[in-house]
């Protein structure tokens, strides 16, 4: 996997009838903090999606354009729109130059996208990208089995837990809820 696409945290959750996804701020390049208060996470298709990236930020937003496109063609259908992104990301010339990974969400499905042709649908719920997308998702799994928190403070925690942990996470969180 290239560096850039270790230099975040970004975590979707579906939990009790929400579905949450959250990043954190910080964006590095090598050895230092170019900016603290990134927005890695959008709204997409009428607010009825929730998408978010790691990665190199140009090829992020290449990508949110595309998959807005594809949701566009295919009338919100986010699992069509998921796969045809991730064909055409897989064999483009250009496309499969990227690098980046997305998480996208609706109220149905949650998906992890990649330039290697992947559409990932998680077993529990839970998806997360980037260098501290380990921690804050064993931090989720976790505080989701155990305890009884609503699914914004769910991903607001698990984000906090994985920036005392990575490196190349804060504490500057971007959180949307559908």
């Amino acid at each position: 996997m290239d560096n850039k696409l270790k230099h975040t945290t970004v975590l979707c959750i579906k939990h009790k009838g929400d579905v949450v996804i959250g990043a954190d701020g910080q964006v590095s390049f090598q050895n230092t903090i170019l900016k603290h208060q990134a927005k890695k996470v959008r709204r997409l298709y009428n607010n009825k999606v929730l998408a978010g990236f790691a990665g190199s930020t140009s090829d992020a937003f290449s990508l949110f354009q595309r998959f807005e496109s594809k949701l566009d063609e295919y009338n919100g259908n986010i699992s069509r729109a998921a796969i045809e992104l991730s064909k055409d990301w897989r064999t483009d010339k250009i496309l499969r130059r990227l690098e980046a990974m997305l998480i996208v969400a609706n109220k149905e499905n949650l998906y992890i996208l990649s330039g290697a042709g992947d559409v990932i649908e998680p077993d529990e719920e839970i998806l997360a990208i980037g260098s501290g997308g380990p921690y804050a998702q064993a931090a989720a799994l976790a505080l989701k089995r155990y305890s009884k928190l609503d699914a914004k403070t769910l991903v607001k925690k698990s984000l906090e837990i994985a920036s005392d942990i990575c490196i190349y996470t804060n504490k500057q969180f971007t959180i949307e809820v559908l």
